[in-house]
């Protein structure tokens, strides 16, 4: 079964990571400074969200052009923000495909610490296990 019930589930929990990681004064300036539009495109459940050049967060659908997609699942997702899978692990094993300058996103990972503290809290107050 999968980490998330539904793509809601995974848009309350996944985006608000995200905004919270925006909010923060040692990633979201720097997110901005890289001049990037990510795309994830979730499956299971399957689902978009879009980070934008001035740190909004997206959950479904939008009319952008993206820098880099990453297509992943949402257990991937999971996985990756309680640090049970390295970026370049699920690359190399091909749970995260990527299009785009991945270089520019990799140089964002250090940057993540902020975000890999609060998820384990931040995914069981919203019911999943971690």
């Amino acid at each position: 079964m999968a980490v998330f019930a539904n793509a809601e589930q995974m848009y309350t929990v996944l985006g608000g990571l995200f905004k919270m990681l925006m909010g923060n004064p040692s990633f979201g300036p720097k997110f901005q400074e890289a001049d990037l539009v990510i795309f994830f495109q979730i499956t299971d459940p399957d689902g978009e969200i879009w980070l934008k050049r001035d740190g909004e967060v997206i959950c479904g659908p939008a009319d952008l052009q993206p820098t880099v997609s990453m297509t992943l699942s949402g257990d991937t997702c999971h996985k990756f923000w309680l640090q049970q899978v390295s970026m370049p692990v699920a690359l190399a094993k091909g749970l995260i495909k990527v299009k785009g300058p991945m270089g520019k996103v990799l140089k964002l990972l250090p940057l993540l610490k902020p975000a890999y503290q609060a998820y384990p809290d931040h995914a069981r107050n919203h019911g999943l296990q971690t």
